[in-house]
């Protein structure tokens, strides 16, 4: 159980996956619809959208999901009810893309806490951090309102709250930058914000880069440790890429980089884990590992029923890729995100 959203069927979530599905306006496409309903009906616990930007300063590609305006509810609310028909616990993933969202497609001008003149980005000011806090919160209500059980927060991937977490770069000297406390400063705002502003009973999770992008792995177990311990967050996924992988810091590799948040006082917090989980064996693994939950990723495009076939077969395992279109489109993958597949992930489709 969680501390206040419904509980899982299982511990195996889909991952936030970049879909490219959307309509230009950021309103739901059936392509993107069926893709996540079928997922639902394949026995996934948490069933979560692609990263959708909360205002269009922060929309990073085309085809990217919306929860920015009132009116992006008619398509929320019919993929809730899907969900919520097919057995999973639903969740939208809150994103703003700050230095890395592309004013081609948002229309406005590239924000991020540092100005670059090589690419034209420009710091927030302390309003526009404001207005960025309430953003995601009123976001979040929009989500509740369309009949969702819950969010994530996008704090990873170097998108705009990572960028404030990066240590490198971000030195503000204006309470969001500089000392970690400081620029956690954001992401702490956010999360309470929503906290505040949901139900009692709304799930409320994070998702966090443990290293690189600025941020060195000390840093984000201190960061995690305060997640997992504030009791405002459900859950605290970390994006490792590869569960099984070491850290990059050559001085802290003595151990997995799972092992490094695996033993952290989590209170009733659940920790999840993220990268390279291809089959039932890959995720009892993350859990003896110490992990209360796994998100599936490349798995679940290549079985819509991955989370069913993963708890009833302890040998099942994903096709090996590459894949055909014509297999990708049969697992409800549509052509938008088959286009995406085909040139941005290596090797994945034939």
């Amino acid at each position: 159980m969680l501390p206040h959203g419904p509980a899982w069927r299982n511990r195996l979530a889909l991952a936030p996956l970049t879909n490219k599905q959307s309509h230009p306006d950021g309103s739901l496409s059936d392509d993107e619809i069926r893709w996540l309903t079928a997922r639902a009906a394949g026995g996934f616990g948490l069933v979560m959208t692609a990263a959708a930007y909360v205002t269009p300063a922060g929309k990073a590609w085309l085809g990217q999901l919306g929860v920015h305006d009132d009116a992006m509810l008619p398509g929320l609310t019919r993929l809730a009810d899907g969900l919520r028909a097919a057995g999973a616990v639903s969740s939208v993933q809150l994103h703003h893309g700050g230095q890395r969202a592309d004013p081609a497609v948002s229309g406005e001008a590239r924000v991020a806490p540092w100005d670059d003149e090589t690419t034209g980005t420009r710091a927030l000011t302390l309003g526009e951090i404001g207005r960025v806090v309430d953003d995601f919160a009123a976001a979040a209500v929009r989500v509740e309102r369309a009949g969702f059980d819950g969010v994530q927060v996008h704090g990873a991937h170097n998108y705009l709250i990572c960028q404030f977490l990066d240590g490198a770069r971000n030195r503000r000297t204006d309470g969001y930058g500089g000392s970690l406390d400081d620029r956690a400063r954001l992401l702490r705002e956010i999360v309470s914000g929503i906290r505040h502003s949901t139900r009692p009973d709304f799930q409320v999770d994070l998702r966090l880069t443990p290293e690189r992008h600025g941020i060195v792995l000390p840093e984000a177990r201190e960061v995690a440790a305060w997640a997992l311990g504030s009791g405002l967050l459900d859950t605290v996924d970390l994006s490792l890429w590869d569960v099984r992988k070491m850290p990059y810091d050559p001085a802290l590799a003595d151990r997995l980089l799972i092992d490094h948040f695996t033993d952290l006082d989590r209170g009733r917090t659940r920790l999840t884990v993220a990268g390279k989980v291809l089959g039932a064996a890959d995720a009892q693994w993350c859990l003896d590992r110490g992990a209360d939950g796994v998100v599936i990723g490349t798995g679940a495009i290549l079985h819509p029923d991955f989370a069913r076939r993963a708890v009833a077969e302890p040998q099942f395992r994903s096709v090996a890729q590459p894949v055909s279109r014509d297999y990708l489109a049969a697992q409800h993958v549509g052509p938008p995100f088959i286009d995406y597949l085909a040139t941005g992930w290596k090797d994945f489709v034939r």
